[in-house]
């Protein structure tokens, strides 16, 4: 039986398991650190630490650092939805919503690479497409409907979190429908590092005084950020991007808004209401529906 473009090597699978634990678990983090820290200076410490570490991750492998000069164009742009959109609409979202609901929203990401995926690479609006979008669109306007009935902080956190997962995923069509002559971790530390650009000019008119001494919590949750969130989750990201097309490789945030809102009642002691236990079923079939490929007859 021949292998299909949905056949994944034993490595990426290992690489989007690794990638589920430190991106779900960075949600309750998150919350943890931005409860003591402002929204752009916690992203700036937290991009600029990742552009940092993958650069040398990079340079340690030997990798070429630049791309061609024609694409550096390319690089900027795409970086502005993949960083800079994604990381500040997903900050102040974090910081009006419960964690939890955070991640469920932010995950409807894959089902929005697989509509921009029609127009911009020419991918096919199936059938099932069409039903995954009918399942996600669902179990977010389920979670948008509490936020206006019970008026918490309007709809303004929700619509900050789905804004951030568009982000993203015009960002990742753009990477597949204009790719880089990069390595994926050059390409990867160049993303952090232009698109923290605009957040740190951010934190410098938005920030400025508004630090203090942080408790060990809120340090070990800022350190969680940099490392694990950023500087290995953000590389496995991008390596598994550029082995697989956008769709398949959407498949590896399939379990991150669960890990997200059980980490989320284990460390915050949040706990979901029906809502987000329908909304987040939704959102996985939905996904499923949209990733999982169709068995074939050999």
């Amino acid at each position: 039986m021949s292998h299909d473009h949905h056949t994944l090597p034993r490595s990426t699978w290992v690489l989007m398991l690794l990638l589920t634990l430190g991106w779900g678990c960075n949600w309750p983090m998150m919350k943890i650190a931005l409860h003591e820290m402002p929204v752009w200076t916690f992203r700036s410490l937290c991009v600029w630490a990742g552009a940092i570490g993958v650069l040398l991750i990079a340079r340690v492998r030997g990798h070429a650092l630049l791309p061609p000069r024609t694409q550096w164009p390319r690089v900027f742009v795409t970086s502005l939805f993949n960083v800079t959109g994604w990381n500040i609409l997903i900050g102040y979202g974090v910081t009006l919503l419960p964690a939890g609901r955070s991640a469920i929203l932010a995950y409807t990401m894959p089902l929005w690479v697989a509509l921009l995926s029609v127009p911009v690479l020419k991918e096919t609006l199936t059938s099932r497409r069409l039903l995954g979008l009918a399942l996600g669109m669902g179990g977010m306007l389920l979670l948008l409907s509490n936020e206006f009935a019970v008026l918490r902080a309007a709809p303004v956190g929700a619509l900050s979190v789905i804004g951030a997962a568009w982000s993203w995923a015009i960002g990742t069509v753009l990477m597949k429908r204009f790719p880089t002559a990069l390595a994926s971790t050059s390409f990867t530390g160049w993303q952090l590092l232009l698109g923290g650009m605009p957040i740190i000019v951010g934190a410098l008119l938005f920030d400025s005084g508004q630090l203090h001494a942080l408790s060990w919590l809120a340090m070990l949750a800022l350190a969680y950020n940099m490392i694990v969130a950023f500087i290995l989750c953000h590389w496995i990201w991008f390596e598994i991007v550029s082995r697989a097309s956008a769709t398949v490789s959407s498949l590896g945030t399939l379990s991150i808004p669960v890990v997200g809102v059980f980490s989320s009642m284990l460390i915050l002691g949040e706990r979901p209401d029906w809502r987000e236990y329908a909304a987040l079923l939704l959102v996985l079939a939905a996904i499923a529906t949209v990733l999982v490929p169709v068995r074939r007859k050999s």
